[in-house]
């Protein structure tokens, strides 16, 4: 039960959080993949903005204590000629006491400001992981059904899971990193020109090279880990295709060829990440050498203007130091730009899905106002729920029309038929009914309203589906039958499962309504799954019932039972049944017989025996009379 509230309570936070997604990114897909996150990350700036003083400000005391050695030196070589004993501090156990003090403050001030940007970064980045990833998700479930037949599953998880888990660790590490290289770069060059300007311009002389070199691997590596990204989103979709298959992989005995294919595609991520690392591995090295230069230097040229007193010791000290504390942190930011690429890769991907056009929109016209009722009796909803559709044409991309000039009437209340052979179009008109495509032509109207004028949201509520492909959550069967009525109670649960006849099964089951189904349904008959998809249609007491297929995959027993159920949960409401068992629809009020997308016959099972056309050679072929 615990799980089941946690489970309606972030069911309800999400049907009133996520409309639309929580952030419209501003920028295009021209734009570079920087300007596209910080575009999305408008929200988070003064969190940023912390996270960067927090930075700076540790840097700044992390660089601090070359300057105390510098003093200290300066004491012990000059002593009462040192700095601090220009702040009046003549004794020489007194200034390395204050340098001790100074210690202890900037130690102390380091370490707190390197906690304060931990956990700032890390929790920014732990947002905008957590955010981003539920403005994707939130986004993918409004775009209509032909982009996720275009789309593998596992790609599409590789974007909501892998990259978004890419960026984050970018944000966790890499952009404290940046940004400390820069103030690094900026305070220690200041400080060379201040202090010793004829020096300054060896330790600064790698600095171009450097940067210049990051630019010019930057832009080799970005092709490089966008073809990383491409083919871990490929080798995601083959596993999660094989997983999902994994019964017909082993009835078929195939798992050498599809460990095979498995290696062919993890092959292929493992080579393209080697074209990335050929680079990425050369950068610190070529970059180690280039500091050298620097380094040696100011520890050559330094050092003589110090021996010849043009310098003190311990300005030579504190520059040797610096130098060090400026260049060898530089080593670093192949493996920084190296995160970086990954970032902006997996950044792309994101936005791109994010930067994906709605195609279906919704209407803003709200329908009827009805409440629905889940316990029994079922009654009619306000909603009258007759349908009409007139002149409709629908294609699917790039194909012939699947539906052409269809114009049918679907009375209120009624229950009405679509048969006929196979690709006919009728699974296509259910899809046609709830917006899952949009028609190229025609109207379809529910009450008289056109569909496309209404809130999609409320359209598709007042439509209860039950397909022959029944999709169980992984979860309980309580929590399957409650699935889109969130808070339903026990008791209405219970009795849509009556209605259904699915309690008596439910109740044989090792713990009843608490009993986890498997993913899909797995551990559950074709014919349990198939009454739990009634009773959550019956939990949901909507006034257009469509059943597509319903009873198709059943044995005789349970579609007997099946049947009794439909029978009673279809009075006083509209009833759409798409079936090729004819004898399942022989009572429907009307029966549309449908063939390569036009309406060809119509009317009662007994006219349409006798009209001795297409739906006659179905039926006497089914009933075994030729």
């Amino acid at each position: 039960m615990k799980n089941l509230l946690s489970t309606t309570k972030s069911s309800q936070r999400a049907a009133s959080t996520f409309p639309q997604p929580a952030h419209q990114p501003r920028s295009s897909h021209s734009d570079p993949p920087l300007k596209r996150l910080i575009d999305y990350g408008q929200a988070y700036q003064r969190q940023i903005r912390w996270a960067i003083v927090c930075s700076v400000l540790n840097k700044l005391f992390d660089l601090a204590p070359p300057a105390l050695i510098g003093m200290a030196v300066d004491v012990v070589v000059k002593q009462q000629d040192s700095i601090i004993a220009h702040w009046g501090i003549k004794d020489t156990f007194g200034q390395l006491w204050v340098i001790t003090l100074l210690s202890f403050v900037i130690w102390g001030l380091e370490s707190v400001f390197e906690y304060a940007y931990a956990r700032l970064w890390r929790n920014l980045a732990q947002t905008i992981q957590h955010e981003l990833r539920l403005d994707a998700y939130a986004h993918l479930q409004e775009l209509e059904l032909a982009y996720f037949e275009e789309r593998s599953t596992g790609g599409l998880m590789s974007i909501l899971s892998d990259d978004i888990n890419q960026l984050e660790r970018f944000l966790d590490v890499g952009a404290n990193d940046l940004i400390q290289v820069a103030t690094t770069v900026l305070i220690i060059g200041s400080a060379f020109f201040i202090l010793a300007p004829s020096v300054a311009w060896m330790a600064m002389l790698p600095m171009p090279f450097i940067l210049w070199g990051s630019i010019a691997f930057q832009r080799r590596l970005a092709p490089r880990y966008a073809a990383v990204r491409e083919k871990v989103g490929f080798l995601n979709s083959q596993l999660a295709n094989n997983l999902s298959g994994i019964t017909t992989i082993k009835s078929f005995t195939a798992e050498a060829y599809e460990v095979g294919r498995i290696q062919t595609l993890s092959q292929a991520y493992r080579h393209s990440n080697e074209r990335a690392i050929v680079l990425s591995a050369a950068f610190v090295p070529l970059i180690r050498i280039i500091i050298l230069l620097g380094f040696a230097a100011t520890l050559l040229f330094g050092g003589l203007e110090a021996a010849h007193g043009t310098m003190s010791v311990g300005t030579y000290s504190v520059l040797v130091f610096l130098t060090q504390r400026l260049l060898w942190p530089l080593t670093r930011l192949g493996e920084t730009l190296d995160q970086y690429q990954r970032a902006m890769a997996s950044t792309n991907r994101v936005m791109n899905l994010l930067d994906t056009p709605i195609a279906i929109q919704s209407g803003s016209s709200p329908l009827h106002p009805f409440t629905p009722s889940p316990l029994h009796p079922f009654t009619s909803a306000p909603i009258q729920g007759e349908l009409r559709l007139h002149e409709v044409t629908f294609a699917y991309h790039d194909r012939a029309p699947v539906i052409r000039d269809l114009s049918l009437q679907i009375p209120a209340g009624k229950t009405i038929a679509i048969v006929g052979s196979t690709g006919s179009g009728k699974s296509t008109l259910v899809k046609l009914l709830l917006r899952f495509y949009e028609i190229q032509s025609g109207t379809i109207t529910l009450d008289g309203v056109d569909v496309r004028s209404l809130d999609l949201r409320e359209l598709r509520q007042a439509i209860g589906l039950v397909s022959q492909d029944v999709f169980l959550f992984h979860g309980t069967v309580w929590e399957n039958i409650a699935y889109g009525t969130f808070a339903a109670s026990h008791a209405a649960v219970v009795a849509a499962a009556k209605v259904a006849e699915a309690h008596d099964f439910i109740q044989q089951l090792p713990q009843g309504y608490d009993t986890i189904v498997g993913e899909r349904g797995q551990k559950l008959s074709g014919g349990q799954r198939q009454r739990l998809a009634i009773a959550r249609a019956v939990l949901k007491d909507p006034p257009i019932l469509i059943l597509d297929e319903a009873t198709s995959a059943v044995d005789n027993e349970t579609e007997a039972a099946i049947q009794r159920s439909l029978e009673h949960i279809t009075q006083n409401r509209t009833t759409i049944a798409i079936a090729h068992r004819l004898s399942t629809v022989r009572n429907a009020d009307c029966i549309y017989v449908m063939e390569q997308g036009k309406l060809v016959e119509q009317g009662r099972h007994e006219a349409l025996v006798v009209q001795d056309g297409i739906y006659a050679s179905l039926w006497r072929v089914q009933m075994g009379l030729r």
